[in-house]
């Protein structure tokens, strides 16, 4: 299986299901993948986007400085699979020279890979697989939306307001 390396380019609002989306590109600007998140998760993407400063720790704050205190470092996060519209990911965690996969939901993985500074990684088949929710399908194309996205500038991307 291969893994590609993506990165976030921005979050916004779904305009049917009034969902946020994360959407990740891979390095080359050639494929998009549109992540449907939570409420809560995408605010937490999107301090870090922001680099909002909060007065406590919030949750992926908390797990970041868990792990420093521990001296483990986040390596990597993968979105590993993609079954029944549910997306899967694994963050890969050094720990004295041990390398530990942990699942994970890719959203808490997304916020974490931005405030530990690594790389995003989604395999090929999940690119391969994925697909528009239901409720999308029925007003656009797969093909569609995928266009729409590739097509949308970054001021487009980066304001995303709660």
């Amino acid at each position: 299986m291969q893994e590609i390396e993506m990165r976030i380019c921005g979050l916004m609002m779904d305009p049917i299901t009034n969902m946020p989306i994360v959407v990740l590109k891979d390095l080359a600007n050639e494929t998009v993948l549109p992540i449907w998140i939570g409420v809560y998760e995408a605010n937490a993407i999107a301090l870090e986007i922001e680099k909002a400063s909060t007065p406590r720790p919030m949750t992926h704050d908390l797990v970041r400085n868990i792990l420093h205190t521990f001296q483990a470092e986040l390596r990597r996060i993968v979105v590993t699979e993609l079954r029944d519209d549910t997306f899967f990911a694994v963050l890969w965690v050094e720990r004295e020279g041990k390398l530990f996969g942990i699942d994970s939901r890719p959203s808490d993985a997304l916020a974490l890979a931005l405030r530990m500074d690594c790389g995003i990684w989604v395999t090929d088949n999940v690119i391969q697989s994925s697909k528009v929710s239901p409720t999308l399908k029925e007003r656009t194309s797969s093909e569609d939306l995928r266009r729409w996205l590739e097509n949308l500038g970054e001021e487009d991307l980066g304001q995303y307001k709660m």
